[in-house]
């Protein structure tokens, strides 16, 4: 099947990439990045994705671009494009990775665009793995792992996997947050992993509709006690998980929960688009 290039844009510092810009990043492992869906050429928690790239720069490079400088270059890229499409801002340093020279010095920016997604419609048969990933609290490139484990998942007759880590806590899933419901509120795991945009979305906006939240350690075992789950990431706010298993033979089910996800997809409606 032939792929739509039509959509696809690479901008590096708010102009069109060259080749031979691009050409050094191809399997570049130190960088950072946010990716977002453009709709109507408007985004949702601008100042999400924005304060994400402001602290992974601080902690990467010692430097953050101005904000206004950010947003400059995303709405050069989603001006230049379709209505609706899928963008990623990666922040990269042009000294590479494997030195000190990166340290300390203004990074560059690259904004690059493609189709739009809303994911794949579930709901989704996670396996679980024992998994923490590093730097787990900046959304960074260069983790095989996610699509390693992605692969297993498929192999084993699940549609995606899910991590625990050393202390037997369900932390996230390979590029997703997972969430929980309990009939009454939504729980969140107490874990370390990355928080993200549209996780941020959903909490903010579940806390102005009055709808109860917790940050809970959620365990294999505890799963039996609740009523619901999903997965959320940039794509969506809520795709409905029926089943959390260690193996093939042994899985805690759940129902679709379709008012849990109704809900995830209400608090989102609820977030008003970003001005850039």
């Amino acid at each position: 099947m032939s792929t739509n290039t039509s959509n696809f844009q690479a901008h590096i510092n708010g102009q069109p990439a060259t080749l031979s810009e691009l050409i050094p990043l191809a399997f570049a492992g130190f960088a950072h990045f946010t990716a977002m869906q453009v709709r109507s050429r408007k985004v949702k928690g601008m100042d999400l994705h924005l304060d994400r790239l402001r602290k992974a720069s601080m902690a990467f490079f010692g430097i953050a671009l101005p904000d206004d400088q950010l947003k400059l270059y995303i709405k050069t890229a989603i001006d230049e494009g379709p209505e609706d499409q899928s963008l990623t801002v990666t922040v990269f340093s042009h000294y590479g990775e494997f030195t000190a020279a990166s340290m300390n010095t203004e990074p560059a920016v690259l904004v690059r665009t493609g189709a739009p997604s809303n994911g794949p419609e579930g709901p989704l048969r996670l396996s679980v793995v024992k998994h923490e990933r590093a730097l787990a609290s900046i959304k960074h490139v260069g983790e095989a792992g996610k699509t390693y484990y992605l692969h297993k998942a498929i192999r084993d007759g699940f549609d995606d996997a899910a991590f625990v880590d050393r202390h037997g806590r369900l932390s996230e899933a390979t590029i997703w947050n997972l969430v929980f419901w309990d009939g009454e509120a939504v729980i969140w795991p107490q874990a370390t992993m990355l928080q993200g945009t549209m996780m941020s979305i959903i909490q903010r906006q579940l806390d102005r509709l009055g709808i109860p939240q917790r940050h809970e350690k959620i365990t294999i075992e505890r799963l039996q006690e609740l009523s619901g789950a999903a997965v959320m990431n940039s794509w969506t706010p809520g795709i409905a998980v029926t089943a959390i298993a260690t193996t093939a033979f042994e899985d805690t089910a759940f129902a679709e929960a379709t008012p849990f996800i109704s809900l995830l997809h209400k608090a989102y409606q609820a977030e008003p688009n970003s001005v850039l």
